[in-house]
This record gives C-alpha cells, sequence and structure tokens, in this order.
C-alpha cells in the first residue's frame, strides 16, 4: 500500500479494538487504504510525514478521516487532535475521537480543539460492530469534505 492513498487512519493502542475496527470497515468495504499506529507519536509522525514516515509520506495526501483514541502512549489523542487542528494543513481533516472516556471534560475539551465527533466505544461486541459500521459510512461514503 502507498502511505499516500490513506483513507482512514486508525490511532488506537488496544489491540483488540484495532482489529474489531478494522475487521468491520473491511467487512463492508468501507476502506481498502487504512492504516494503523499504536501511539500519538506515531500518528504525528505518519499526519505530518516526519520520523520514520519522513521521505514515504507526502502531506498533500492526508487521510481521509481519521479515528483517534484519547488515552494513548507517548502522546494522548487530546495532544494529537491539538496539533492537527492547529495546523493549516491538516485542520480540515476529519478527526473522530473514538474511545472509551465518556467523561464531560474530555468530550468538551475535544469538540473545543476541533473534533468533528465523538464517540464512546460501546463495551458490547454487535454494538462496537454497529457503531463503527455506522461510522464508516458516514464519514467514508455520505461525508461531502472539501477539496484540497
Amino acid at each position: 500500500m502507498n502511505q499516500n492513498s490513506v483513507e482512514v487512519l486508525l490511532v488506537e493502542d488496544n489491540l483488540y479494538d484495532a482489529e474489531l475496527t478494522i475487521r468491520e470497515l473491511q467487512k463492508h468495504n468501507m476502506t481498502n487504504y487504512l492504516f494503523h499506529v499504536s501511539d500519538g507519536e506515531a500518528a504525528l509522525d505518519f499526519i505530518f510525514a516526519r520520523g520514520q514516515f519522513a521521505g514515504n509520506r507526502d502531506m498533500g495526501f492526508p487521510p481521509k478521516i481519521i479515528l483517534l483514541d484519547i488515552q494513548m502512549p507517548k502522546v494522548n489523542g487530546i495532544e494529537v487532535l491539538q496539533k492537527i487542528k492547529s495546523d493549516e494543513r491538516t485542520k480540515a481533516v476529519p478527526v473522530v475521537i473514538l474511545t472509551s472516556s465518556k467523561e464531560d471534560p474530555d468530550i468538551r475539551k475535544c469538540y473545543d480543539l476541533g473534533a468533528n465527533s465523538y464517540i464512546v466505544k460501546p463495551v458490547n461486541f454487535e454494538r462496537f460492530a454497529e457503531a463503527i459500521k455506522n461510522l464508516g459510512f458516514y464519514w467514508l461514503l455520505l461525508n461531502q469534505p472539501p477539496a484540497s
């Protein structure tokens, strides 16, 4: 896969949740170009074509959507969101927070920073699968992003 053709960037440190998300998106043919990283530092490196992704990525081809967990090692999701939304090159990329946190301060902070959506991961497998299917359908098929 060419790293410039990524449609979905999944930033999730929980391998089980990442596998479920990937499986559901692929099951419903929502994306052929999904890239997964497991911490915030790797996410920022990927998005901004630096570190291990320098030379392999072109920032002119941002992901179509970023699915971002909040509680992650190295750099947390709120810091990642803040950097994405404060940079002119990436602020239009939709960021969906996909997390287990139902805490109002987290929800409010994410929306204040420019999150496009905030979804609490259902604990039940069937509900989680349905949430991912609906998320993919809306953001990848129905949503009309601005021209880049």
